[in-house]
């Protein structure tokens, strides 16, 4: 099996790929642009765009690498995820060939954690047909499927097993590691021994867009970083094994979601507000742009005062390649239609310069922050609370705008 390596945005030119794994990897890994290298009938120049993590052809293995050093992303990944104290989550910082490498490790060290006291038993509602009662008759499902029959009789009972929705996310995230090449016989040892250890839980085929919440209690706590990585497993990981095409399977990032998922969470943190207070993507609150209100718009980041909105902002990891200044424009219909005096436009440091806009005839101001994500943990945190101070200050102008239109 060949091995390419790719990174995030960069271009690699006379790459061979037989037809079966160009058009493969086009279905599969549609973010990466492969277009004919120039003078060559079986070359392709393949750049991919912010999505990061491995892709497996068979024949072809292509790792596709972060701009930023993988520890970098494991922090903004294990913050992203929902861990307030980021460190819960410890992955193997270690050098790693891929990322799907670096994340296993911290996957199974959390595994350990969750086990250490054996497997979670949890009450599941089981509806069955018994010759003997047990727990309470279902009626309605006796009179319509066995209305002249006493036996057997349709109940629905509580029973107390392992066979929860913790240890099936779990039991499915396991069985989709076990179906990637791993090089590390410890990890592939590892998750054996806890697919085992699971063997009474019913295997689940999740959508990874609508995973099951679940409800942490003091009495399920311990599994929280567990299933946490669990889910994040399988949002990464799909399989194409269509008769007729190479078989495929890819575990992928992309660092726009993640990108834009750590800053919302950090900035809230850093603000001490609640999701209702600091949404993300206008999801509890209506922001439109017309009278109408059929232009609904949807910024990444905003503070709301039960229904008036007192800050929004945007977040890129990448700068718009459509428009030189669309992310800007965008920036101004927010303000526009929240009327607020300005906004805050926060970039992966590289992206932009910070700078200020001064918009004429609208009197807004828009600025421009980068965050440099290449430095430590700390020193990443330190910025946000910056970008939160300035937050806090931009609230307070549009506070005192509106007092002033009051009075």
């Amino acid at each position: 099996m060949r091995l390419l390596t790719l990174t995030e945005y960069r271009t690699k030119q006379g790459v061979a790929l037989s037809a079966g794994e160009r058009d493969t990897l086009r279905q599969v890994a549609p973010f990466i642009d492969i277009t004919p290298t120039p003078g060559t009938s079986a070359c392709y120049d393949l750049r991919p765009g912010s999505t990061i993590g491995t892709v497996d052809l068979g024949t072809l293995a292509i790792e596709i690498r972060p701009k930023l050093p993988i520890d970098r992303v494991l922090f903004l990944i294990s913050y992203a995820l929902g861990q307030r104290r980021w460190r819960e989550i410890e992955f193997d910082l270690a050098p790693a060939p891929s990322l799907v490498e670096a994340i296993v490790p911290g996957f199974v060290s959390q595994l350990h954690r969750a086990f250490r006291h054996g497997v979670l038993q949890g009450y599941r509602v089981q509806e069955e047909a018994l010759l003997t009662i047990r727990g309470r008759i279902r009626f309605e499902d006796q009179i319509r499927r066995r209305f002249d029959q006493m036996l057997p009789i349709e109940v629905r009972y509580d029973e107390f097993t392992t066979d929860i929705e913790e240890n099936r996310l779990l039991r499915a995230a396991i069985e989709r590691l076990r179906r990637l090449r791993l090089r590390s016989p410890r990890i592939r040892h590892a998750l054996h021994a806890f697919d085992a250890l699971l063997a009474d839980v019913a295997p689940v085929s999740y959508d990874p867009r609508q995973l099951p919440s679940i409800t942490w209690t003091r009495l399920n706590e311990r599994y929280r970083p567990a299933v946490t990585l669990a889910k994040l497993i399988l949002r990464a990981t799909s399989f194409d094994m269509r008769p007729g095409h190479v078989r495929a399977s890819t575990f992928l990032i992309d660092m726009n979601e993640v990108f834009e998922d750590f800053v919302v969470l950090a900035l809230r943190d850093a603000l001490n507000l609640r999701s209702t207070e600091f949404p993300q993507g206008n999801a509890s609150h209506s922001l439109t742009l017309n009278r109408a209100k059929t232009l609904t718009l949807k910024p990444d980041i905003s503070w709301w005062d039960g229904k008036h909105c007192l800050f929004v902002g945007d977040v890129k990891y990448k700068r718009t390649t459509i428009g030189q200044h669309d992310d800007i424009y965008q920036l101004l219909a927010y303000t526009v239609a929240a009327d607020l005096p300005g906004g805050l436009l926060i970039y992966a440091a590289g992206e932009r310069e910070p700078a200020r806009h001064d918009i004429v005839h609208l009197g807004k101001h828009l600025e421009v922050i980068a965050l440099d994500l290449a430095g430590p943990p700390e020193a990443v945190l330190r910025q946000i609370d910056h970008v939160a101070g300035r937050i806090r200050q931009l609230r307070q102008q549009a506070l005192a705008e509106r007092s002033c239109v009051l009075v």
